[in-house]
């Protein structure tokens, strides 16, 4: 079965770049790092251990790297997970709120931008479970799963599209994150893992089954151009 990708609704993908231990989200590679994060605390040229450390001694440039290099994809990770502009901006602003406010609990456990999209993800769990709440309390019945991704060719087929936003709102809350994840955003699955606290294994096993939920509406769509 080919590989599904779906357009991002915000702007470009930040590259991911592995290293020896561990892969880094959205970092751009540098062979000319400096030795001290307090010697140069650019984005550039700091790596991932070198914000981690620079943002738990409080420096607010270290902060503002971290903002720079990863504020773009959270928003649309965001964006996906909750199907609201406005509500993935409020979701990035509380992330990074907490992120100044739990700093020194960082242990280094996973990269620091995994910690930080975790962060996130749970971020946005909590904003869900308090919109379905309003929603019980509004008696305007449960929560609707976000269907706002879209094939990547621009002139994608109508019928694929709306079989595509179909499919996705079958899925579960689970199924649809880690596809999401994954084909939207690029994450690999040992990322995934770490920020959704699963197993690289259930990882791949939730993609497979959100992958055979989806193709059948793909085939149908195609049977029908």
């Amino acid at each position: 079965m080919g590989t599904m990708r779906l357009a991002l609704p915000w702007g470009a993908r930040i590259p991911l770049q592995p290293s020896d231990q561990e892969v880094r989200l959205g970092r751009p590679d540098s062979t000319q790092r400096s030795a001290s994060p307090a010697a140069d605390l650019s984005p550039m040229a700091m790596d991932d251990a070198a914000l981690a450390a620079g943002c738990q001694s409080g420096n607010l440039q270290a902060f503002e790297g971290l903002y720079r290099l990863h504020a773009s994809r959270m928003k649309s990770v965001a964006r996906n997970l909750l199907g609201s502009a406005v509500e993935a901006e409020d979701a990035v602003q509380d992330t990074f709120l907490k992120i100044q406010r739990s700093i020194a609990s960082f242990r280094g456990q996973s990269s620091f931008a995994t910690w930080t999209f975790r962060i996130l993800v749970n971020t946005c769990y909590d904003a869900r479970r308090s919109r379905m709440r309003k929603k019980e309390v509004a008696h305007e019945g449960p929560d609707e799963i976000p269907t706002h991704p879209e094939p990547r060719a621009a002139s994608a087929h109508p019928t694929l599209r709306i079989a595509l936003e179909r499919a996705l709102s079958q899925l579960t809350r689970h199924q649809r994150d880690v596809f999401l994840l994954y084909e939207v955003e690029g994450f690999r699955h040992s990322e995934i893992a770490s920020i959704l606290e699963i197993s690289e294994a259930a990882s791949k096993n939730t993609l497979f089954q959100a992958k055979r939920m989806l193709e059948a509406p793909r085939s149908s769509a195609a049977e029908a151009r």
